[in-house]
């Protein structure tokens, strides 16, 4: 029975890994189709009818309904000198009501002596009608109309004809392409948030506050790693480059282990002074020293019940090593001043950026200390070495700066999309957050985000690339020239490795070896 529910178990959480997935791929997807054409782009679109289409015909006025998600009545979505929503017009009894509901075509050309929906707008808009002209805008994919455009008094006490109505039909046609992606646009938005917010509420039994966007493999192994460690009481080590987010990871495993109600207490060993090390870990009685003029829990009695967390942990000054090494066995100590032992229960966790193993070699680290800190550990990739989570990443963070400053940005322009995958991105994901709360702080609302906003070393990666190659002659010389650049760059990744950059390139190594021979000789 209970290999049969560990296989359960097991093939439950790969299903919703796979629906992870599944889902963060249609999202990006969704995203990446958002930043390219935005609604902004949409409306703009509509807006330029209106401003337009009143020239064409010789009209005074123009407006675009859309009927709404109730169906009963018809808003308005852009007029000439009107507010979107200024007046809602029922299905029945209204020209733009009748139109949409019949599909069909309505012209009045005498309505100054007529009662109707029209003399209720005029009250609203001051504006007074005399003639319009009611086109349908017809669904794509379905027999049923999605709004309407209206014209509304031709000029000179004239009367709409014949070919405005044909000119009108041709309009409709268009604007039923602009209008439908702002519905299934929405509609889609809608429908993701409420995946999403499923999909979390079910993840949530096996990883609870998973605040991380991770769509590489290797962030993915790390996720299930921290998850499997944080349900057994083993210490962990992390490692990484700094910004990498060990300490997230560190309160994952917290929050995921059954600690999760007692604190968790970060220190950066890097930030204490070496003279207060002691009296920070072990704490101490009044008048243990001068200045203390009352007692003090230490660090260690803080985090009793829960999750020490120790980041830079390679910091620690050798000096007080051998007292820390001296707690985590006997798991008591007592405080400076003091003469009673204190006992602890705490489970550590500690983190470093710097190759540990090499300290530990280089005698800058003791190995018995080495040893007893960690059964477990944990290496988080650097972001350049997780490609496929930038992009992602970057819209997390957009979202949620743009919601903390009270901002509303389109997106990011294509231009800073490209040049933050090509960056390196040494401050890893701390420097891509910072990057983009300076992006959305220098962006006007409504606006996207363009490249002359970036940082000056993101630019610089923009114009590197536009210099790097500049083709000139016919377009043989050109490939040669393309094709030298890429197996130059090919080389210097792999470190001048030919059989890895063949493999790279995805040609032989005797491929390579003629294809460099007939380069060194053209040049």
């Amino acid at each position: 029975m209970y290999f049969l529910n560990l296989k359960i178990r097991i093939a439950d959480m790969e299903m919703h890994n796979s629906l992870s997935e599944q889902i963060h791929t249609l999202k990006s997807r969704l995203e990446y189709v958002n930043r390219t054409w935005t609604i902004s782009d949409y409306e703009a679109l509509l807006k330029f009818y209106i401003e337009v289409l009143p020239k064409i015909v010789d009209a005074e006025r123009c407006s675009i309904f859309i009927i709404n998600l109730g169906g009963k009545n018809v808003d308005l979505k852009f007029g000439t000198g009107l507010k979107e929503g200024q007046i809602e017009a029922p299905l029945e009894n209204s020209i733009v009501g009748e139109s949409i509901s019949g599909k069909r075509c309505i012209v009045e050309n005498y309505l100054d002596g007529k009662e109707g929906f029209h003399k209720k707008a005029d009250a609203k808009t001051g504006f007074i009608t005399r003639s319009l002209i009611c086109m349908p805008i017809k669904n794509l994919t379905q027999d049923a109309a999605i709004g309407a455009i209206e014209v509304l008094n031709k000029k000179g006490d004239l009367i709409f004809t014949d070919k405005d109505k044909s000119i009108l039909e041709e309009v409709a046609k268009h604007l039923s392409i602009a209008i439908e992606n702002i519905l299934i646009n929405q509609e889609i938005l809608h429908l993701s948030a409420q995946i999403e917010m499923q999909f979390e509420q079910v993840k949530g039994r096996y990883l609870k506050n998973h605040h991380f966007v991770a769509q590489s493999k290797m962030m993915e192994d790390v996720l299930s790693r921290a998850y499997q460690v944080s349900k057994t009481p083993v210490d962990v080590l992390l490692y990484g480059e700094s910004g990498t987010g060990k300490e997230l990871i560190a309160k994952l495993i917290h929050q995921n282990s059954n600690r999760e109600l007692k604190p968790f207490v970060p220190v950066n060993c890097a930030a204490i002074p070496e003279h207060l090390m002691e009296s920070e870990f072990f704490g101490y009685e009044k008048g243990a020293f001068t200045g203390a003029y009352a007692s003090r829990a230490g660090l260690f009695e803080q985090a009793n019940g829960g999750i020490l967390f120790l980041d830079e942990i390679s910091e620690m000054p050798l000096s007080i090593q051998p007292k820390f090494l001296r707690v985590l066995q006997e798991k008591n100590a007592t405080r400076l001043g003091g003469s009673k032992p204190i006992n602890y229960d705490f489970r550590l966790i500690s983190a470093t950026n710097k190759d540990i193993f090499s300290e530990v070699n280089e005698k800058q680290f003791r190995q018995d200390l080495f040893f007893r800190l960690f059964a477990v550990d944990i290496m988080i990739p650097p972001l350049r070495q997780r490609h496929e989570d930038i992009i992602p990443l970057a819209l997390s963070f957009l979202s949620e700066t743009s919601q903390r400053f009270n901002k509303r940005v389109a997106g990011f322009s294509t231009e800073v999309l490209s040049v933050f995958e090509k960056y390196h991105w040494p401050g890893n994901v701390r420097q891509l957050r910072r990057e983009v709360e300076r992006l959305v702080a220098l962006t006007i609302d409504g606006a996207r985000i363009e490249l002359s906003s970036c940082s000056r070393e993101l630019q610089d990666i923009e114009h590197s690339n536009q210099e790097e190659f500049q083709g000139h002659g016919p377009l043989a010389e050109q490939l040669h020239q393309l094709e030298s650049k890429i197996i130059q760059t090919t080389l210097e990744k792999t470190g001048g490795n030919k059989s890895e950059a063949s493999r790279i390139l995805g040609i032989t190594r005797q491929g390579l070896d003629k294809k460099l021979k007939r380069h060194s000789k053209l040049q």
